[in-house]
């Protein structure tokens, strides 16, 4: 295989010149490497390679169906065998990280199938750091160098995993799942995670160390310690400005080792280990979903289909400088496996961000401006601060006089003029004492416009109702009895239970209505909420005799002469039970009665009853 072809100090100034070129708010292409994992085994057979570099961006691949051709792919960068991490590193890491201190977020993304140096990319070893350890201890150094009495940065962290669709935190480990929210400014957050403080390399390790352990691997075929979960590590950058204007800028690196996509026939996956698999794979197709998606322009991308899309929203497609290290296999019975992480990484590099500076300004210098005192001589001395101005309550009324006094409890009136009292009191022992009411005054001026409309409302609810006790007065004069309320037509109404006796007593045959005491039966007490409002159980609504055969002659008169639309007029009868009713009329002739409706086909005796009920009741206001 061929050794690395970057030139690293060329790259460097390269990088340096384009990002001094570039606007700090114009779009970003999602950068794409790819890193060759070394080769594993005899190099013969299933084991022989099957990728070569071509040069420090291209790379080549056998074709699987026509061995004398191979397919040609080309990224930002190549890394081939030999590269070490530094070279990976400082080629494709390094120059994304100064878009932290300009307030802009930034994603470092290890994709690849399981097996192909994901997590070594990411966290490395002793000997050979990774990119997470590299880019932490950098991103301290930078914050170092660059603060001053003017400018404070500080640097916090977030750990968690993403396992079979659940968010858990891994700085304080535990069973609940955290919600992935967003804001009012369409930034992804994760309510509930642990956030810590981190001001050197050596309190970043003390966090970051034990969380490691408490992410989630097991053994496969392919894989002793295979990952089981994606891992994210959040770094937060939060920089304040010290001289005007004022402003706070916060930028979020978001460093991602994805588990590997996994064929369960290789692995030898078996129950847990395979609903774990499952869950892995759904997300990277869901991934792979959302890149399309992107890249086609689709009206919806699918972020919200999965927890790991929905936590990257930033990354592909929203706000961040985003780097994805594609890892591949060199070996042939990996061919499959290399060439989808080869395509996603192609279709990945076409997607476009774009990032903008997160500034928020503060007003501080209020808070800053020194209040004179009282000795400092000149009139400008005497001058409060605008903070410390109070209104003038010299042109404001007592609050007494907003309301109506004569018309208050006697207790409550004597509390209020008690409490006028005690303030008038205090402020002349404390001339600059705040007054105990103390309102602004146009507040105060729309309390007093409420309140007047308040008063009026009351005064025009007691002028009716006295109008309605001199009409119920002038009524029972002249012999009507007790009022009852006009009935609408059509509508059947329940008299109080106050007045069910006199109803029942009285001789009046023009009611329509019967409110009776049911005979025999125990009397229940309905302790249910709301039964006091309830007409009671052991009282019944009985129809006037003459009222009911004349309401059903009404109805067995539509019945028999009534056409379809006619028919749909009445309750409970749509067009075609209205059909129906006129088939069964024209073969057997009219009804006798109304009962006779439960014949006709598809209709019941239970549809019959429930038919009379409403239509009685409907077509009393039509009785002449």
């Amino acid at each position: 295989m061929q050794g690395s072809h970057i030139s690293m100090k060329s790259y460097q100034r390269l990088s340096r010149y384009e990002a001094q070129r570039t606007p700090s708010n114009a779009p970003a292409r999602v950068r794409v490497c790819v890193r060759l994992r070394p080769s594993v085994g005899t190099g013969e057979g299933k084991e022989a390679p099957c990728v070569r570099g071509v040069d420090s961006c291209s790379l080549e691949i056998l074709n699987v169906r026509n061995n004398m051709e191979t397919m040609k792919y080309k990224f930002d960068a190549y890394y081939s065998a030999t590269a070490t991490q530094y070279d990976v590193y400082m080629g494709s890491v390094q120059p994304i990280l100064h878009h932290l201190l300009e307030g802009q977020n930034a994603s470092i993304l290890a994709y690849g199938p399981t097996g192909a140096g994901k997590t070594y990319t990411m966290l490395g070893s002793p000997e050979q750091p990774g990119v997470i350890p590299r880019a932490v201890q950098n991103l301290l150094q930078m914050t170092r160098d660059a603060s001053g009495d003017q400018r404070k940065y500080s640097v916090s962290m977030s750990y968690l995993e993403i396992y079979q669709e659940k968010v858990l935190d891994l700085l304080e480990p535990s069973l609940r799942d955290l919600p992935i929210r967003e804001d009012q400014n369409h930034h992804i957050l994760v309510p509930g995670l642990t956030e810590r403080e981190i001001t050197s390399f050596s309190d970043f390790e003390k966090h970051f160390l034990p969380a490691s352990s408490n992410r989630t691997v097991a053994s496969t075929q392919l894989n002793n310690r295979s990952s089981r979960s994606h891992a994210v590590l959040l770094v937060y950058v939060s920089q304040t400005r010290g001289w005007p204007p004022y402003a706070q800028r916060a930028a979020k690196l978001c460093l991602i080792d994805l588990a590997g996509s996994e064929d369960n026939r290789r692995t030898g996956n078996r129950g847990v280990r395979l609903k774990e698999s499952g869950a892995i794979n759904t997300s990277l197709f869901v991934l792979s979903k959302v890149v399309d998606a992107l890249n086609k322009g689709l009206p919806r991308v699918p972020y919200r289909d999965s927890k790991l899309t929905r936590l990257l929203q930033d990354s592909l497609g929203g706000s961040a400088h985003s780097l994805i290290i594609a890892n591949i296999a060199p070996e042939r019975k990996y061919y499959f496996e290399t060439l989808t992480s080869l395509n996603f990484a192609a279709k990945s590099k076409q997607v476009v961000n774009k990032p903008f500076t997160q500034e928020t300004l503060l007003d501080v210098e209020a808070s800053k401006r020194p209040c004179p005192s009282s000795s400092d001589a000149g009139p400008e001395a005497k001058r409060p601060c605008p903070e410390e101005e109070q209104p003038s309550l010299v042109e404001e009324k007592p609050f007494s006089s907003l309301l109506p006094m004569e018309n208050l409890e006697p207790a409550l009136a004597e509390k209020l003029l008690h409490l006028e009292a005690l303030e008038t009191q205090q402020a002349g022992a404390e001339s600059c004492a705040l007054p105990l009411l103390n309102t602004p005054r146009s507040e105060r001026l729309e309390f007093r416009r409420l309140l007047e409309e308040t008063r009026r409302e009351l005064q025009r609810l007691k002028k009716k109702q006295l109008e309605m006790e001199t009409k119920v007065l002038q009524d029972k004069e002249h012999g009507r009895g007790s009022w009852v309320p006009a009935k609408r037509q059509g509508t059947a109404v329940v008299l109080p239970f106050q007045q069910v006796q006199h109803l029942e007593n009285s001789e009046n045959e023009d009611s329509i209505i019967i409110v009776k005491q049911k005979k025999g039966g125990r009397k229940k007490k309905d302790s249910a909420p709301g039964s006091e409002n309830k007409v009671p159980s052991e009282w019944e609504m009985v129809l006037q005799p003459e009222l009911m055969a004349r309401t059903k002659e009404n109805i067995l008169a539509i019945l028999n002469t009534g056409s379809v639309k006619d028919l749909m007029a009445l309750h409970q009868i749509g067009k075609k039970k209205a059909n129906r009713i006129v088939a069964w009329r024209g073969e057997h002739g009219s009804f006798e009665k109304v009962e006779d409706l439960g014949k006709v086909e598809g209709i019941s005796a239970k549809q019959v009853a429930s038919f009379l009920k409403v239509n009685i009741l409907t077509n009393i206001g039509n009785l002449q």
